[in-house]
Protein backbone atom coordinates (compact mmCIF):
# COMPACT_ATOMS: atom_id res chain seq x y z
CA UNK A 1 0.00 0.00 0.00
CA UNK A 2 1.67 3.26 -1.11
CA UNK A 3 1.25 6.98 0.94
CA UNK A 4 0.93 10.07 -0.49
CA UNK A 5 2.86 12.95 1.06
CA UNK A 6 -0.12 14.18 2.85
CA UNK A 7 -1.29 10.72 4.58
CA UNK A 8 0.40 11.28 8.07
CA UNK A 9 -1.82 14.68 7.68
CA UNK A 10 -5.01 13.05 6.82
CA UNK A 11 -4.21 10.81 9.70
CA UNK A 12 -3.50 13.35 12.21
CA UNK A 13 -6.43 15.50 11.04
CA UNK A 14 -8.63 11.98 12.21
CA UNK A 15 -9.43 11.17 8.45
CA UNK A 16 -10.95 7.40 8.26
CA UNK A 17 -8.64 5.86 6.05
CA UNK A 18 -9.29 3.31 3.18
CA UNK A 19 -7.58 1.47 0.83
CA UNK A 20 -7.73 2.93 -2.53
CA UNK A 21 -6.11 2.16 -6.13
CA UNK A 22 -3.35 0.75 -4.26
CA UNK A 23 -2.91 3.59 -2.31
CA UNK A 24 -4.15 4.79 1.42
CA UNK A 25 -6.57 7.04 1.02
CA UNK A 26 -8.83 9.82 2.99
CA UNK A 27 -12.67 8.63 2.49
CA UNK A 28 -13.92 11.15 5.31
CA UNK A 29 -13.30 13.00 7.75
CA UNK A 30 -16.72 14.41 9.24
CA UNK A 31 -19.38 13.06 6.80
CA UNK A 32 -19.70 12.56 2.95
CA UNK A 33 -23.12 14.55 3.61
CA UNK A 34 -20.97 17.29 5.27
CA UNK A 35 -18.34 17.30 3.10
CA UNK A 36 -20.09 17.34 0.10
CA UNK A 37 -22.17 20.53 1.26
CA UNK A 38 -19.19 22.17 2.13
CA UNK A 39 -17.85 21.76 -1.74
CA UNK A 40 -21.38 22.70 -3.25
CA UNK A 41 -21.38 26.19 -0.84
CA UNK A 42 -18.19 27.09 -0.02
CA UNK A 43 -14.83 25.76 -0.51
CA UNK A 44 -12.93 22.16 0.21
CA UNK A 45 -9.54 20.56 -0.85
CA UNK A 46 -9.01 17.08 -2.08
CA UNK A 47 -5.60 15.53 -2.06
CA UNK A 48 -6.04 13.38 -5.36
CA UNK A 49 -1.62 12.89 -5.27
CA UNK A 50 -2.72 9.36 -6.38
CA UNK A 51 -3.49 9.82 -9.38
CA UNK A 52 -0.79 9.11 -12.74
CA UNK A 53 1.11 11.97 -14.45
CA UNK A 54 2.97 11.11 -17.55
CA UNK A 55 4.94 13.62 -19.68
CA UNK A 56 5.28 13.10 -23.75
CA UNK A 57 7.31 15.41 -25.44
CA UNK A 58 9.17 16.09 -28.66
CA UNK A 59 8.49 16.23 -32.50
CA UNK A 60 6.43 12.75 -32.42
CA UNK A 61 4.60 13.76 -28.96
CA UNK A 62 1.39 14.81 -30.90
CA UNK A 63 1.36 11.68 -33.70
CA UNK A 64 1.02 9.54 -30.20
CA UNK A 65 -1.58 11.50 -28.42
CA UNK A 66 -3.15 11.76 -31.69
CA UNK A 67 -2.80 7.87 -32.27
CA UNK A 68 -4.02 6.65 -28.40
CA UNK A 69 -6.52 8.71 -27.70
CA UNK A 70 -9.84 9.68 -28.59
CA UNK A 71 -10.09 13.49 -28.85
CA UNK A 72 -8.38 15.37 -31.20
CA UNK A 73 -5.88 16.56 -29.42
CA UNK A 74 -4.54 18.77 -32.35
CA UNK A 75 -6.74 21.32 -31.53
CA UNK A 76 -5.13 22.32 -28.02
CA UNK A 77 -3.58 25.68 -27.56
CA UNK A 78 -0.85 25.83 -24.74
CA UNK A 79 -2.41 26.17 -21.56
CA UNK A 80 -5.48 24.08 -22.49
CA UNK A 81 -6.66 20.65 -21.51
CA UNK A 82 -8.60 18.17 -22.59
CA UNK A 83 -11.01 15.24 -21.75
CA UNK A 84 -10.46 12.41 -23.81
CA UNK A 85 -9.47 8.30 -23.60
CA UNK A 86 -7.75 5.37 -24.37
CA UNK A 87 -9.91 3.31 -26.76
CA UNK A 88 -9.01 -0.49 -26.62
CA UNK A 89 -8.31 -2.60 -29.79
CA UNK A 90 -11.69 -4.18 -29.01
CA UNK A 91 -14.34 -1.06 -28.82
CA UNK A 92 -13.71 -0.52 -25.24
CA UNK A 93 -11.54 1.93 -22.79
CA UNK A 94 -8.42 1.42 -21.02
CA UNK A 95 -8.75 4.71 -19.27
CA UNK A 96 -10.26 8.05 -19.18
CA UNK A 97 -7.72 10.91 -19.25
CA UNK A 98 -7.05 14.56 -19.39
CA UNK A 99 -4.18 15.93 -21.70
CA UNK A 100 -3.07 19.21 -21.02
CA UNK A 101 -0.26 21.14 -23.46
CA UNK A 102 2.11 22.87 -21.76
CA UNK A 103 4.90 23.90 -23.99
CA UNK A 104 4.51 23.55 -28.07
CA UNK A 105 5.96 19.72 -28.37
CA UNK A 106 5.12 19.07 -24.24
CA UNK A 107 1.97 17.18 -23.22
CA UNK A 108 0.98 15.96 -19.61
CA UNK A 109 -1.58 12.89 -19.25
CA UNK A 110 -3.48 12.77 -16.24
CA UNK A 111 -4.24 9.13 -15.85
CA UNK A 112 -6.68 6.89 -12.87
CA UNK A 113 -4.54 6.04 -10.17
CA UNK A 114 -5.56 2.01 -10.49
CA UNK A 115 -4.76 2.30 -14.41
CA UNK A 116 -0.90 3.70 -13.57
CA UNK A 117 1.12 0.75 -15.04
CA UNK A 118 -1.43 -0.70 -17.69
CA UNK A 119 -1.57 2.69 -19.21
CA UNK A 120 2.08 3.29 -19.26
CA UNK A 121 2.38 -0.05 -20.77
CA UNK A 122 -0.28 0.55 -23.28
CA UNK A 123 1.15 3.94 -24.78
CA UNK A 124 4.40 2.62 -24.31
CA UNK A 125 3.42 -0.04 -26.79
CA UNK A 126 2.20 2.23 -29.51
CA UNK A 127 5.50 4.58 -28.54
CA UNK A 128 7.64 1.45 -30.07
CA UNK A 129 6.56 2.40 -33.79
CA UNK A 130 6.62 6.33 -32.99
CA UNK A 131 9.18 7.50 -30.69
CA UNK A 132 8.01 10.00 -29.02
CA UNK A 133 9.84 10.66 -25.47
CA UNK A 134 7.91 9.58 -22.45
CA UNK A 135 8.19 9.98 -18.71
CA UNK A 136 5.96 8.85 -15.76
CA UNK A 137 6.30 11.49 -13.29
CA UNK A 138 3.61 9.54 -10.83
CA UNK A 139 5.82 8.68 -8.19
CA UNK A 140 7.04 12.13 -7.64
CA UNK A 141 4.20 14.88 -8.53
CA UNK A 142 1.47 15.63 -6.30
CA UNK A 143 -2.44 16.89 -6.83
CA UNK A 144 -4.55 18.90 -4.47
CA UNK A 145 -7.96 19.82 -6.12
CA UNK A 146 -9.12 22.72 -4.47
CA UNK A 147 -12.78 22.99 -5.17
CA UNK A 148 -16.04 24.72 -4.36
CA UNK A 149 -17.90 28.04 -5.77
CA UNK A 150 -15.46 30.22 -3.12
CA UNK A 151 -12.23 28.79 -4.28
CA UNK A 152 -11.58 31.46 -6.49
CA UNK A 153 -11.66 34.02 -3.90
CA UNK A 154 -10.39 31.86 -1.00
CA UNK A 155 -7.04 31.12 -3.32
CA UNK A 156 -5.83 34.65 -4.78
CA UNK A 157 -3.85 35.91 -2.37
CA UNK A 158 -1.60 32.91 -2.59
CA UNK A 159 -0.83 34.13 -6.46
CA UNK A 160 -0.30 36.62 -8.56
CA UNK A 161 -2.36 34.67 -11.30
CA UNK A 162 -5.69 36.60 -11.92
CA UNK A 163 -7.54 32.96 -11.41
CA UNK A 164 -11.12 34.45 -12.06
CA UNK A 165 -9.16 35.24 -15.62
CA UNK A 166 -9.01 31.45 -15.98
CA UNK A 167 -11.45 29.80 -18.31
CA UNK A 168 -13.07 26.20 -17.61
CA UNK A 169 -9.84 23.20 -19.41
CA UNK A 170 -7.49 26.21 -18.77
CA UNK A 171 -4.09 26.62 -17.02
CA UNK A 172 -1.24 28.58 -16.08
CA UNK A 173 2.23 27.59 -14.90
CA UNK A 174 3.03 30.24 -12.15
CA UNK A 175 3.92 30.83 -8.54
CA UNK A 176 1.49 29.37 -5.90
CA UNK A 177 1.77 29.22 -2.28
CA UNK A 178 5.52 30.19 -2.35
CA UNK A 179 6.16 27.73 -5.17
CA UNK A 180 7.68 29.27 -8.02
CA UNK A 181 6.26 26.24 -10.76
CA UNK A 182 2.88 24.63 -10.25
CA UNK A 183 0.75 24.24 -12.90
CA UNK A 184 -2.81 26.02 -11.52
CA UNK A 185 -5.60 24.53 -13.77
CA UNK A 186 -9.59 24.55 -13.70
CA UNK A 187 -10.29 21.78 -14.01
CA UNK A 188 -11.87 19.36 -11.35
CA UNK A 189 -14.47 16.65 -10.77
CA UNK A 190 -17.18 18.07 -8.64
CA UNK A 191 -18.92 20.48 -10.97
CA UNK A 192 -18.54 23.08 -8.22
CA UNK A 193 -15.55 25.32 -9.72
CA UNK A 194 -12.34 25.54 -8.50
CA UNK A 195 -8.37 24.41 -9.50
CA UNK A 196 -6.40 21.52 -9.31
CA UNK A 197 -2.74 22.17 -8.11
CA UNK A 198 0.51 19.80 -9.67
CA UNK A 199 3.54 20.21 -7.57
CA UNK A 200 6.05 18.25 -6.44
CA UNK A 201 6.24 15.43 -3.69
CA UNK A 202 8.27 17.86 -1.71
CA UNK A 203 6.58 21.19 -1.83
CA UNK A 204 3.12 19.65 -1.80
CA UNK A 205 2.97 20.14 2.14
CA UNK A 206 3.89 23.71 2.11
CA UNK A 207 1.05 24.34 -0.16
CA UNK A 208 -1.41 22.28 1.80
CA UNK A 209 -0.64 24.50 4.87
CA UNK A 210 -0.87 27.42 2.94
CA UNK A 211 -4.35 27.21 1.43
CA UNK A 212 -5.80 26.53 4.34
CA UNK A 213 -4.73 29.40 5.90
CA UNK A 214 -5.57 31.45 3.07
CA UNK A 215 -8.96 29.89 2.91
CA UNK A 216 -9.51 29.58 6.77
CA UNK A 217 -12.09 32.84 6.98
CA UNK A 218 -13.77 31.21 3.83
CA UNK A 219 -14.31 27.50 5.97
CA UNK A 220 -12.43 25.73 3.85
CA UNK A 221 -12.27 22.28 5.04
CA UNK A 222 -10.53 18.93 4.34
CA UNK A 223 -12.71 16.33 1.60
CA UNK A 224 -12.31 12.46 1.47
CA UNK A 225 -12.97 10.37 -1.84
CA UNK A 226 -16.25 9.35 -0.39
CA UNK A 227 -17.55 13.38 -0.87
CA UNK A 228 -16.17 13.04 -4.38
CA UNK A 229 -18.05 10.52 -5.62
CA UNK A 230 -21.28 11.77 -4.45
CA UNK A 231 -20.60 15.28 -6.01
CA UNK A 232 -19.10 13.41 -9.23
CA UNK A 233 -22.41 11.09 -9.59
CA UNK A 234 -24.48 14.30 -8.69
CA UNK A 235 -22.91 16.40 -12.41
CA UNK A 236 -23.00 12.13 -14.31
CA UNK A 237 -19.09 12.11 -14.58
CA UNK A 238 -18.25 8.75 -15.23
CA UNK A 239 -16.51 6.68 -12.74
CA UNK A 240 -13.23 4.72 -14.37
CA UNK A 241 -14.16 0.58 -13.44
CA UNK A 242 -17.52 1.28 -12.44
CA UNK A 243 -19.30 3.12 -15.37
CA UNK A 244 -16.31 2.86 -18.27
CA UNK A 245 -14.01 -0.27 -18.42
CA UNK A 246 -11.90 -2.21 -20.91
CA UNK A 247 -15.70 -3.70 -21.81
CA UNK A 248 -18.09 -0.34 -22.68
CA UNK A 249 -17.92 1.90 -25.73
CA UNK A 250 -17.34 5.63 -25.80
CA UNK A 251 -20.18 5.87 -27.69
CA UNK A 252 -22.34 3.71 -25.12
CA UNK A 253 -21.11 5.75 -22.24
CA UNK A 254 -22.27 8.70 -23.84
CA UNK A 255 -19.12 10.21 -24.86
CA UNK A 256 -19.28 10.41 -28.54
CA UNK A 257 -18.22 14.45 -28.32
CA UNK A 258 -14.53 13.22 -27.05
CA UNK A 259 -14.51 10.77 -29.82
CA UNK A 260 -13.38 12.16 -33.02
CA UNK A 261 -13.60 10.59 -36.65
CA UNK A 262 -11.72 13.07 -38.14
CA UNK A 263 -8.52 11.65 -36.96
CA UNK A 264 -6.96 7.71 -37.13
CA UNK A 265 -7.00 6.05 -33.59
CA UNK A 266 -6.61 2.95 -32.14
CA UNK A 267 -9.92 1.10 -33.39
CA UNK A 268 -11.61 4.36 -34.56
CA UNK A 269 -13.10 1.90 -37.41
CA UNK A 270 -14.41 -0.48 -34.88
CA UNK A 271 -16.21 2.70 -33.14
CA UNK A 272 -17.26 4.35 -36.27
CA UNK A 273 -18.79 0.86 -37.52
CA UNK A 274 -20.36 0.49 -34.06
CA UNK A 275 -21.87 4.23 -34.51
CA UNK A 276 -23.39 3.45 -38.30
CA UNK A 277 -24.88 -0.03 -36.79
CA UNK A 278 -26.62 2.07 -34.12
CA UNK A 279 -26.34 1.23 -30.13
CA UNK A 280 -27.52 -1.89 -28.62
CA UNK A 281 -27.52 -0.06 -25.01
CA UNK A 282 -26.71 3.21 -23.38
CA UNK A 283 -25.12 4.39 -20.17
CA UNK A 284 -28.46 6.59 -18.78
CA UNK A 285 -28.69 8.87 -15.50
CA UNK A 286 -32.28 8.49 -13.43
CA UNK A 287 -33.54 9.22 -10.42
CA UNK A 288 -35.66 6.79 -8.03
CA UNK A 289 -39.11 8.00 -7.61
CA UNK A 290 -39.77 6.39 -4.82
CA UNK A 291 -37.50 6.47 -1.61
CA UNK A 292 -34.38 3.88 -1.49
CA UNK A 293 -30.60 4.07 -2.41
CA UNK A 294 -29.47 2.64 -5.68
CA UNK A 295 -26.18 0.79 -5.28
CA UNK A 296 -23.61 -0.61 -7.96
CA UNK A 297 -24.35 -3.68 -9.36
CA UNK A 298 -28.24 -3.55 -8.45
CA UNK A 299 -30.67 -4.97 -11.68
CA UNK A 300 -32.28 -2.58 -13.35
CA UNK A 301 -35.81 -4.59 -14.30
CA UNK A 302 -38.58 -3.86 -16.80
CA UNK A 303 -42.31 -3.48 -15.83
CA UNK A 304 -42.47 -6.89 -15.35
CA UNK A 305 -39.15 -7.43 -13.55
CA UNK A 306 -37.18 -9.03 -16.32
CA UNK A 307 -33.63 -7.84 -15.92
CA UNK A 308 -32.44 -5.39 -18.90
CA UNK A 309 -29.65 -4.11 -17.15
CA UNK A 310 -27.14 -3.46 -14.21
CA UNK A 311 -27.14 -0.24 -12.38
CA UNK A 312 -23.27 1.06 -12.39
CA UNK A 313 -23.03 4.34 -9.85
CA UNK A 314 -25.55 4.91 -7.05
CA UNK A 315 -25.85 7.18 -4.37
CA UNK A 316 -28.41 9.24 -2.17
CA UNK A 317 -27.68 12.55 -3.87
CA UNK A 318 -27.09 15.18 -0.79
CA UNK A 319 -28.22 17.86 -2.54
CA UNK A 320 -31.32 16.81 -4.40
CA UNK A 321 -32.13 14.83 -1.40
CA UNK A 322 -33.09 11.70 -3.62
CA UNK A 323 -31.83 8.32 -5.38
CA UNK A 324 -29.93 9.23 -8.21
CA UNK A 325 -27.69 6.33 -10.59
CA UNK A 326 -26.20 5.22 -14.22
CA UNK A 327 -26.99 2.31 -15.40
CA UNK A 328 -26.69 0.66 -18.62
CA UNK A 329 -30.26 -0.12 -20.42
CA UNK A 330 -30.87 -1.36 -23.92
CA UNK A 331 -31.28 1.74 -26.44
CA UNK A 332 -35.00 1.33 -26.06
CA UNK A 333 -35.04 2.68 -23.22
CA UNK A 334 -32.65 5.54 -22.87
CA UNK A 335 -35.34 8.28 -23.86
CA UNK A 336 -35.46 11.01 -21.20
CA UNK A 337 -38.66 10.11 -19.05
CA UNK A 338 -38.54 6.56 -20.02
CA UNK A 339 -40.03 4.47 -16.96
CA UNK A 340 -37.28 1.51 -15.60
CA UNK A 341 -37.43 -0.24 -12.40
CA UNK A 342 -34.45 -0.65 -9.73
CA UNK A 343 -34.00 -3.81 -7.93
CA UNK A 344 -33.48 -3.08 -4.78
CA UNK A 345 -33.12 -6.49 -1.91
CA UNK A 346 -36.75 -7.91 -2.73
CA UNK A 347 -38.02 -4.45 -3.99
CA UNK A 348 -38.23 -3.31 -7.79
CA UNK A 349 -38.52 0.35 -7.63
CA UNK A 350 -40.13 2.78 -9.73
CA UNK A 351 -37.13 5.23 -11.70
CA UNK A 352 -37.40 7.92 -14.60
CA UNK A 353 -34.61 8.42 -17.02
CA UNK A 354 -33.48 11.74 -16.61
CA UNK A 355 -31.38 13.99 -18.66
CA UNK A 356 -27.40 14.68 -17.35
CA UNK A 357 -26.56 16.35 -15.32
CA UNK A 358 -28.62 15.69 -12.29
CA UNK A 359 -27.39 18.95 -10.23
CA UNK A 360 -27.61 22.17 -12.15
CA UNK A 361 -25.82 24.90 -10.90
CA UNK A 362 -27.16 27.72 -9.33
Amino acid sequence: MKDTSLSQVHIDLGAKMVPFAGFNMPVQYEGVIAEHLTVRNGVGVFDVSHMGEFLVEGPKALQLIQKVTSNDASSLTIGQAQYSCLPNETGGIVDDLIVYRVKEETYLLVVNASNIEKDWDWISKYNKQIGATLRNLSDDYSLLAIQGPKAVEAMQSLTSVDLSAIKYYHFEVGGFAGIEHVIISATGYTGSGGFEIYCKNSEVKQVWDKVFEAGKSYGIKPIGLGARDTLRLEMGFCLYGNDIDDSTSPLEAGLGWITKFTKDFVNAEGLKAQKKIGLKRKLVGFELLDKGIPRHGYDIVDAEGKAIGIVTSGTQSPILNKGIGLGYVPSEYATEGTEIHIQIRKNALPARVVKLPFYKKP
